[in-house]
């Protein structure tokens, strides 16, 4: 029985690239056994929520040192990058409706292994980011405690031998992906709700920065303008891109939404416009009001700590650590529940064991995933510091939106007559330049990140030849390529 299941597969390219069946009419909106109650507005919030907050809160303090003033820009060419590849996957995401993101797009464009190196990636930057969140979470946290005469949460035991300070574990990061866990674990509309009400937590708390900080607008602090040239504007770009991740997780709800051929698109396009636009006015209004040269090491609440100098009160900085505590827990929220849906499709199309497939009957939730998710997660945020982790997550994510950005063209040319209720306008102009402006901005970006990365592509790839293929659903299908 188990041979009949499980078939030796040959190792040919008719085998590796074999495309995974679109789904056509009704079967776009098939029960898949999750929950399909998300709205267009909670969707947004999905993109704002696992989005805004990541690149404002905390990676300034990374991407300010490398640019200098001229962050401001590093934040519209990762924009503009992002915004070309979110428009791609508008398009991806109304063709094919279905959970997995670029990972169920790539499987029915280009082929099993690729998909499988693109799911690499997304385990990468999904499990990466939720630790480097995580980390920055855990500084604003220990600031609000201290505004309010609160003990902070320890650190405790520890050795991280990369770690600048051995002996340290990040508790209150573990404590904050728990915490996501149990709120995923009760359902995914309860998820939603909670992050659509954080998230208007969280735009209320960035004007209120930035009406604060332009209040001591200082135009001689953007001078020297790009001290690192335009060489440090690509590094910081390649820095920031990490927190567009939020856009690839709108279309990791695929089977969660309803209309998705319809609110999809909307909801990544209205989160695309939102996001930049409160990215480049935070960030705008920082630098203003700070110096550069003071940014490198704001780790801990580096927002909060302008708002003390610029008003030598500790109200508004107060409020500011409060708003982040609450709206960072929503990207953690997000880009946990983005996770743990790949893997949901991963394991049903056979690339992973059935038992990432399974489904609490109640919350129609996949509890098992949640669960494996949040103890990677942990491990990485308490053990590895923040500088370690965000170059990780935009390399991941470029790739992702590369793959998003090609599948477009492919799908025009293969299934030319598929419908489409959003289409990319200007293709395929539009596709071309998002890879180019992805490839552009990868290039900034360290070596090691590299290396790094084709040692997980690879051990995932590995997985693939010895273990996936064997069990992919392909192999019981008359027609593997979908063409029929």
């Amino acid at each position: 029985m188990s041979t009949s299941r499980t078939p030796r597969v040959p190792l040919t390219p008719a085998t590796l690239f074999r495309l995974k069946p679109l789904p056509q009419g009704d079967q776009a909106e098939a029960d898949t056994g999750l929950n399909r109650n998300i709205s267009t507005l909670q969707l947004t919030s999905f993109g704002v929520g696992a989005t805004v907050g990541t690149g404002i809160f905390f990676v300034m303090s990374q991407a300010v040192p490398e640019a200098g003033p001229a962050v401001i820009i590093s934040f519209l060419v990762a924009g503009v990058a992002a915004g070309l590849a979110a428009i791609c996957y508008a398009e991806m995401a109304s063709a094919v409706p279905v959970s997995g993101s670029t990972y169920s797009y790539a499987y029915a464009t280009l082929g099993e292994v690729v998909a499988m190196g693109v799911a690499a990636c997304l385990l990468l930057e999904y499990g990466v980011s939720t630790a480097a969140v995580a980390v920055g979470w855990s500084g604003y946290l220990n600031e609000l405690l201290r505004d309010l005469h609160i003990p902070a949460i320890p650190h405790v035991l520890s050795a991280a031998p990369w770690d600048s300070d051995p002996g340290v574990v990040n508790l209150p990061a573990i404590i904050l992906v728990a915490m996501c866990a149990v709120l995923l674990i009760r359902g995914a509309s309860e998820s939603a709700r909670v992050n659509t009400v954080m998230v208007f937590i969280k735009l209320g708390v960035l004007a209120m920065f930035a009406a604060i900080a332009f209040s001591a607008f200082d135009a001689g602090n953007l001078s020297p303008f790009a001290p690192e040239g335009f060489s440090g504007v690509t590094l910081a770009a390649g820095t920031i891109f990490f927190s567009f991740i939020g856009l690839d997780s709108v279309s990791t709800a695929g089977e969660e939404v309803k209309d998705p051929q319809k609110t999809m698109p909307r909801a990544l396009i209205a989160a695309l416009i939102t996001v930049v636009a409160i990215y480049v006015l935070v960030s705008f209004a920082a630098i203003g009001a700070q110096q550069a040269s003071k940014f490198e090491g704001q780790e801990e609440a580096g927002l909060a700590q302008i708002l003390d100098d610029v008003t030598g009160a500790s109200w508004p900085s107060l409020i500011l650590s409060a708003g982040a505590v609450i709206s960072i827990f929503s990207v953690t929220l997000v880009t946990m529940y983005g996770q743990t849906r790949i893997l949901f499709a991963m394991g049903r199309d056979g690339m992973l064991p059935k038992f990432f497939t399974k489904v609490n009957p109640q919350t129609l939730t996949p509890v098992n995933n949640t669960v494996v998710v949040a103890v990677v997660v942990s491990i990485l945020a308490g053990f590895i510091p923040l500088d370690y982790l965000a170059d990780m997550v935009s390399i991941g994510t470029l790739v992702a939106f590369i793959v998003v950005s090609a599948g477009v063209i492919i799908l025009r040319v293969r299934v030319p007559d598929l419908h489409r209720p959003f289409k990319v306008p200007l293709y395929p102009v539009t596709p071309i330049l998002a890879i180019a402006a992805c490839i552009y901005v990868l290039s900034g970006l360290h070596w090691y990140t590299y290396l790094f990365f084709l040692v997980w592509v690879a051990v995932v790839v590995t997985f693939y030849l010895f273990w996936g293929r064997h069990h992919s659903l392909l192999n019981v299908t008359d027609d593997p390529l979908g063409e029929s």
